[in-house]
Formats: C-alpha cells, sequence, structure tokens
C-alpha cells in the first residue's frame, strides 16, 4: 500500500500543471460552497441576534390601506394620536414608542453626512433594548418641550468623520441647519439588513414633528406587551383600540397591520436559510463539473500509461493494486484541490466581512463537509477509470503503443 501510495503521488507530481487545472473545478466548487454558507450562516446568526435585541414581546403597527365603500382608495396613515390612545388606560401594553424616520445632512464643523434621523419617545430605547454608555437618554419634559437634544447610535460620529462617536457628547451639530445638543451616545448593535441603527440620530418625537421634519404622520408604532403570554391579549387591545380611533366598524377591514416581531424575523431566518441552501446547491454544481474534469483526465491518463500497466501486470501486480494507484491518484487530487477550494473560500469569507460589513460564520461542520464531499467525488469519479486500468490486459498493454 506504501508503494502505491508513492506511486500515485509520483504521477500526480509529474504533471503539476496538469494535475493544477484538473483541481481547478474541486477549488473552485469547494470555496463557493464554503463561502455561500458562511454567509448564510452569518446571516442567521443576524436574524438571531436581532431577535435577542428586539424581544419576542414586541409588536410592530403600521400603516395599511385606507378603504372607502369597500374599495381601496389610498395608503392609510398614523399619527401621534393613535401612540397616545394606545398607552392609555392600558391593560397588556407596557410600552409605546411611535416612530418617525428621514434622511438629513448632519453637520459637524466643517464635516457632515446625510444621516437617518429617528423622532420618538424615551420608550423607544426601553422597547427596543437601547442601552447607553455615554451620556443620558432624552426625558418625557424634553419631549414635551420640543427641546433640540439628540442621541447618536455607535458609528454616527464615524460618519461625521470622528474616530470616537463619545466624544460628540455635550457638542452641538446641526441637523438639516437646525443646532441640536448631543446628550448621549449608545451601545453598538449592529447592521439590520438595510437598516443600521449604530449611524441613526435620535431626537424627540415633537421636536422630530414641529421643528424638523414638520409632519405629525409618524412610520410606525413599537408596541410593548407586558410578557411573551400576553402577546395575544397585546394584538386584540391594539385592534380594538385603533379602529375606535379610526372609527372603523367591526365589518370593516383595518387600516393597519400589526406585526409579531418575533415570527416576522424567525420568517426572515427561514428566508435567509432557504436562499442559503439555493446558493450552495448552484455552488455545488461545480463540484459536480470538477468531479466530470478529474475523472475525464484519470481516463486519459490510464491510456497514456497503458504500457506502464501492462509492465507492472506482468511484474505480479494484480488487478486491485493497480486500481488502487488510480484511486488514490483521484483521491490526491480531490482532496488537495478540496484543501485549497476551503482556504480560498475562508479567505473570500473573510474578505467580504472586511469590505461589505456583512457577518459571515465558517462552521467547523461545513469544512468537514467539505473535505468529506471533496473525497466522494474523488472516489466516485476515480471508480470508473480504475476498473478499466484495472481490467487492461499485461500483453494487450505492453504492446500498445
Amino acid at each position: 500500500m506504501g508503494e502505491i501510495i508513492r506511486v500515485a503521488f509520483d504521477a500526480v507530481l509529474a504533471n503539476k500543471l496538469r494535475s493544477l487545472l484538473t483541481m481547478l473545478g474541486i477549488v473552485i466548487g469547494i470555496a463557493a460552497v464554503i463561502t455561500m454558507v458562511a454567509l448564510g450562516e452569518g446571516a442567521q446568526r443576524s436574524v438571531a441576534q436581532r431577535l435577542q435585541g428586539l424581544g419576542t414581546n414586541v409588536l410592530t403597527v403600521r400603516p395599511g390601506q385606507a378603504f372607502t365603500g369597500g374599495m381601496i382608495r389610498a395608503q392609510a396613515s398614523m399619527t401621534i394620536d393613535d401612540a397616545e390612545a394606545l398607552r392609555e388606560n392600558a391593560r397588556h401594553i407596557q410600552a409605546v414608542a411611535p416612530e418617525i424616520e428621514s434622511r438629513f445632512q448632519v453637520e459637524y464643523g466643517a464635516k457632515n453626512a446625510n444621516l437617518s434621523v429617528v423622532g420618538t419617545w424615551p420608550d423607544y430605547f426601553r422597547v427596543n433594548q437601547g442601552l447607553i454608555t455615554n451620556g443620558r437618554l432624552f426625558t418625557e419634559a424634553e419631549d414635551k418641550g420640543r427641546r433640540r437634544v439628540v442621541v447618536l447610535g455607535a458609528l454616527a460620529g464615524t460618519q461625521l468623520g470622528l474616530t470616537d462617536t463619545a466624544s460628540l457628547v455635550g457638542e452641538s451639530i446641526r441637523i438639516r441647519g437646525i443646532p441640536f445638543e448631543v446628550i448621549g451616545v449608545l451601545a453598538e448593535k449592529g447592521a439590520q439588513g438595510f437598516n443600521n441603527p449604530d449611524e441613526s440620530l435620535y431626537i424627540p418625537l415633537s421636536t422630530a414633528q414641529f421643528r424638523v421634519m414638520g409632519s405629525d404622520r409618524i412610520r410606525s408604532i413599537a408596541v410593548q406587551a407586558v410578557s411573551d403570554t400576553a402577546m395575544d391579549d397585546a394584538m386584540a387591545e391594539i385592534d380594538q383600540k385603533l379602529r375606535r380611533e379610526h372609527r372603523l366598524r367591526p365589518e370593516q377591514p383595518a387600516d393597519f397591520n400589526i406585526r409579531d416581531q418575533a415570527s416576522l424575523l424567525n420568517t426572515m431566518q427561514e428566508t435567509t436559510q432557504t436562499f442559503s441552501l439555493l446558493l450552495a446547491g448552484i455552488a455545488a454544481i461545480s463540484l459536480l463539473v470538477g468531479g466530470i474534469g478529474i475523472m475525464n483526465i484519470m481516463l486519459v491518463s490510464v491510456t497514456e500509461r497503458t504500457r506502464e500497466i501492462g509492465l507492472r501486470k506482468a511484474l505480479g501486480a494484480t488487478g486491485m493494486d493497480i486500481m488502487l494507484q488510480f484511486l488514490v491518484e483521484s483521491l490526491v487530487l480531490c482532496l488537495a484541490g478540496g484543501t485549497l477550494g476551503l482556504l480560498l473560500g475562508m479567505g473570500g469569507a473573510a474578505m467580504l466581512q472586511r469590505m461589505a460589513g456583512w457577518t459571515v460564520v465558517v462552521a467547523p461542520e461545513a469544512i468537514i463537509v467539505a473535505i468529506a464531499f471533496s473525497a466522494t467525488v474523488g472516489v466516485f469519479f476515480g471508480i470508473w477509470p480504475a476498473r478499466r486500468a484495472a481490467s487492461l490486459a499485461p500483453i494487450e498493454s505492453l504492446r500498445y503503443e
């Protein structure tokens, strides 16, 4: 067996360029699979962290379609009165956080950036588990007084060219040309899809409505139930109060949507997993192509070394010896290609994380599966050439030119 392995390695190393080109399909396939699986696993981890960050007892209320005479007329709207109605005499609702959001030019000294500005109530930070690391959060009194105070996301300062966002606490920045005092900085939470709360600015809702945005229409209302078991009761209470506020009869369709945050994020996680499997399946096709390429090269190698096979058989080598020799060659090509592909895939995943800021996770299971799959491809596509080599007659092989 040792001699068979040595001869197989010598045969692979004798044609380095051809061996490298033969492995290329396996290298690309394994690298693509590792990268796609790492992206998918990272996306699922991000969704899981997002779920933990929001809590499972959070509901989101958004405007729906306005109906008139049984027909959709326009996009419905929600105002501050809806949020006030939800927290008034609430039985199953613990906190309410209306939200109005828009992008504005934010200036600090000579530097500026276009950032998301969110107007909300102080309960927003409790509902979304926003932790303060420097300074403080704004209060109900500051909201009612329309004070020009702002709390920054952890990375908002970097968008303005600063290395440390905390250095802005106590400083004055301008939002849409209006000066605001920075009173606090939030802990970093991480990007959430296309939205990155760490780069947002948070101001009192009344200040946003009357001083910055000039509109009383709110984008959404985050509602925190008193507990996980009270979610259904909280949804029923929201439906009842908003129907009364919008003057909707029981038989009329609602002009608002209530979404269970946990269910929504679970759906996102399932969707992400499906796309990850789809992408990994597409990448695996290149493994099949690479395996066919290896089988083709091994068949060529059998033809080229027919005289060698005849000589080995004439000296006493059995059919199993010849078969093992070519199987080992095929296995070496696939395992070497799988190892190179694994390193390339891990490097590609790390590059995507650094350059694009995506979350990637190379799971140990993916590494084991990649190497095992490479070995399987080597054995599967090496059997036919190996059997063909083993079945050659010694006399015919020696006379082959």
